[in-house]
């Protein structure tokens, strides 16, 4: 998604487990890796510095886990809207994204109760899962209405209390 492109998320639609959330195709530049790096004071030399990141053992520089977070957390908002909350975003790192590779995130719905929705994260680059994990969303009011299976009990919370 980039600036002027509809949200997919309007009020009213449902999300329901195992909705697909669509692929999010990110380059994975030197810069993105050095930028974010930067952005999140994150001064290893294994983010920035090509000789020293073969010195310790790695082909080349490659992106820390705060900037996978931080386009994981993009993933998502882009999806749900700018008025969702992300209230956990629990991710795990595989394969090391380094320049020249292309990651691409994919989502799918887990759980949907009372304007929380929890999503399956996966993003996969050339070398494997790059990024794995689970994120719990909050909905604003009217963006979504779960349809949930006969004797399903949920927990209603006062509202601001969530």
């Amino acid at each position: 998604m980039k600036a002027g492109d509809e949200i997919n998320m309007k009020a009213g639609d449902e999300i329901n487990p195992g909705d697909e959330l669509p692929a999010l195709t990110i380059p994975i530049t030197r810069t993105l890796i050095v930028a974010g790096a930067l952005a999140s004071r994150d001064y290893q030399d294994v983010h920035h510095d090509t000789e020293a990141a073969r010195e310790k053992g790695s082909p080349d520089i490659f992106m820390n886990i705060l900037t996978t977070n931080g386009l994981v957390g993009r993933y998502l908002t882009d999806h749900f809207g700018p008025r969702c909350v992300l209230r956990k975003v629990a991710i795990r790192l595989g394969a090391p994204n380094y320049p020249g590779d292309t990651m691409v995130l994919h989502g799918t719905v887990t759980e949907v109760s009372d304007g929380t929705a929890v999503v399956r994260i996966v993003g996969a680059n050339g070398l494997g899962h790059h990024v794995t994990g689970t994120a719990t969303v909050s909905l604003p009011e009217g963006t979504a209405t779960a349809i949930l299976p006969e004797g399903t009990a949920t927990m209603s919370h006062p509202k601001g209390t969530q």
